[in-house]
């Protein structure tokens, strides 16, 4: 498949490039290249391949999630060096 300067025109609006007339030519040749070197792909026979979903044969091992005694609101603004009836106080940030 051969990359025409329209075809270049779309791919670098879309990808917000910018190419001048050299750097254009160059990038045609590239894309055709890159394109020619892809559709070599099609030549192989993948019947009976099944597809990828990762390339990874890693399990990931999950755990159940369980309930268990959390601090209470009470507890953790025991502990707080500036705090009013239920929030911690901390210094202001922003403006």
């Amino acid at each position: 498949m051969e990359i025409n300067r329209a075809t270049l025109d779309k791919i670098a609006h879309l990808a917000r490039l910018e190419f001048d007339e050299n750097e254009a030519a160059q990038m045609m040749k590239d894309m055709t290249e890159i394109v020619t070197w892809v559709e070599k792909l099609n030549e192989i026979n993948t019947d009976g391949v099944e597809p990828l979903t990762s390339m990874s044969h890693e399990v990931n091992s999950l755990r159940e999630d369980e309930t268990e005694a959390t601090l209470s609101r009470e507890a953790a603004l025991s502990q707080a060096p500036s705090k009013n009836e239920q929030f911690f106080r901390v210094p202001k940030v922003l403006e």
